[in-house]
């Protein structure tokens, strides 16, 4: 029954508890891929998991105490536990950041895949560092943060409209102003996004010939990964201009049908290489060998 922000009180934690566990299943795996530097990976992945545990303790331990846990100055130890988040975030996109160099001094699976994977952590990375924006003052908070006293909040989650308007069912996601979350959602999976291309194109490539081609499936994950990329940057920068995602204006949808275009007409093309017959190989002309009596 308790209400924060707009929205149930623990809806927050379960979405990032769901996300984190997601997220984290799915790094367990890349890390039990490695060849080389694994030693390095387990410490990554140790620290990893607890910075992501250490953010949900503050935001569960924030909801028990009925406070918002991001964005929250109201007290000391509101600012301190905020802060100490924020901290914790960087680590993680530090600890992924060099987890993403990992694999790509070495190639996992066929090249398609190891590319799936490739793209799929630079976009992640991508998304995660989204959340840099947030925690910027908005300017409707800097009269209040130059006077003496501070402000209570500082950032927020939207942009051009306060945080807990009206929004998504269950995401929340504003539906009158931009909002940050929604290119960070998209970002941070997009590594799994990535990965079932990947696998699903080497499950396909059984039934179907034109897919059998590892070319073929490199292009089309490659492909896949800078549509994806389109579309993420097409979000944060949607969000950026306080604009809702469910009222794009006609720049915007403009840019969405070029991803579009872009991504279907690099598919027909990889489809189309894999269909090109084999050049075959040229035939060594031989020289008549004359074969004579041994004396």
């Amino acid at each position: 029954h308790r209400v924060l922000t707009g929205a149930p009180i623990w809806m927050k934690p379960a979405k990032f508890a769901i996300s984190m566990s997601i997220y984290g299943f799915t790094l367990a795996w890349l890390l039990s891929l490695l060849t080389r530097f694994r030693r390095a990976g387990r410490v990554l992945g140790t620290v990893i998991a607890f910075m992501a545990a250490g953010e949900l303790v503050v935001i569960v331990g924030q909801v028990v105490r009925g406070q918002t846990s991001h964005f929250n100055y109201t007290t000391p130890l509101n600012a301190a536990l905020f802060e100490a988040m924020a901290g914790m975030i960087v680590v993680l996109w530090l600890a992924n950041l060099a987890v993403g160099v990992l694999l790509l001094l070495q190639r996992i699976g066929d090249r398609s895949t190891s590319w799936a994977l490739r793209l799929g952590t630079a976009i992640a990375l991508a998304g995660m560092a989204v959340a840099f924006f947030m925690p910027q003052a908005r300017p409707d908070q800097m009269p209040a943060i130059e006077r003496t006293h501070g402000a209570t909040v500082i950032g927020a989650h939207s942009v051009g409209v306060a945080d807990g308007g009206p929004g998504l069912p269950i995401v929340g996601w504003s539906t009158v102003g931009g909002d940050l979350r929604i290119p960070h959602f998209i970002g941070i999976h997009g590594l799994q996004v990535l990965i079932l291309a990947g696998l699903l194109l080497a499950a396909l490539a059984g039934r179907y010939p034109v897919l059998a081609a590892d070319a073929v499936r490199t292009r089309l994950v490659v492909v896949t990964g800078l549509g994806y990329a389109g579309v993420l940057v097409l979000t944060t920068w949607q969000a950026l201009r306080a604009q809702s995602v469910v009222h794009p204006d006609a720049l915007t949808a403009g840019v969405f049908a070029g991803i579009v275009a872009f991504v279907a007409v690099g598919t027909v093309l990889a489809l189309r290489s894999g269909r090109r017959p084999a050049t075959p190989a040229p035939v060594e002309r031989m020289e008549p060998v004359t074969l004579r009596p041994v004396a």
